[in-house]
C-alpha cells in the first residue's frame, strides 16, 4: 500500500455508496407489498421485486467489501439509470428534482468505482494483486 490517505478514502467513498443500495433492499424487503405495487404502477412487474433486492443486497455487500467492484459498480450504475429513468422523470417538482440529481450524484459515485477500482483496502486488492506489490 503507498498511501493509505488514498485507501482510507476509496473506502470511505465505497462504504457510502454502498450504504444506498443496502437501505435501498432492506427497505424494499420491509415495504414489500407496497413497493410492489408501486412497480406495478410504472408498468414494472412486481414479480421483478426479488431481483431488485438481490441486486441492491448484493452489490451493495460487494462494494462495501471491495468483492468484484468495477463489475458490480457498472450493474448498480446500469440499474440506477433504469430505475431512475422509470420512477423518477420527469420530477413532478422541485423536491423531486432534488432527488433525481441525489441519484445522478450517486451515479457518479458509482462510475468513480468502475473507473478507479476498489483501492487498497478492499477483497479484489486481495484477491487480484499481482505478486511483488
Amino acid at each position: 500500500m503507498k498511501n493509505p490517505v488514498h485507501a482510507f478514502f476509496t473506502l470511505l467513498g465505497r462504504l457510502c455508496v454502498a450504504a444506498i443500495f443496502l437501505y435501498g433492499g432492506s427497505d424494499k424487503i420491509a415495504n414489500y407489498r407496497l413497493i410492489s405495487k408501486l412497480m406495478d404502477a410504472h408498468h414494472v412487474s412486481g414479480h421483478l421485486l426479488p431481483l431488485v433486492i438481490a441486486l441492491e443486497l448484493g452489490g451493495g455487500l460487494a462494494l462495501a467489501l471491495g468483492a468484484f467492484t468495477r463489475v458490480m459498480a457498472l450493474a448498480l450504475a446500469v440499474f440506477s439509470v433504469a430505475a431512475i429513468s422509470i420512477f423518477l422523470l420527469p420530477p413532478a417538482n422541485s423536491t423531486m428534482l432534488v432527488v433525481v440529481l441525489a441519484e445522478l450524484g450517486m451515479l457518479g459515485g458509482l462510475l468513480g468505482c468502475a473507473a478507479w477500482g476498489p483501492g487498497a483496502w478492499s477483497l479484489d486488492h486481495l484477491w487480484f494483486r499481482k505478486t511483488g506489490q
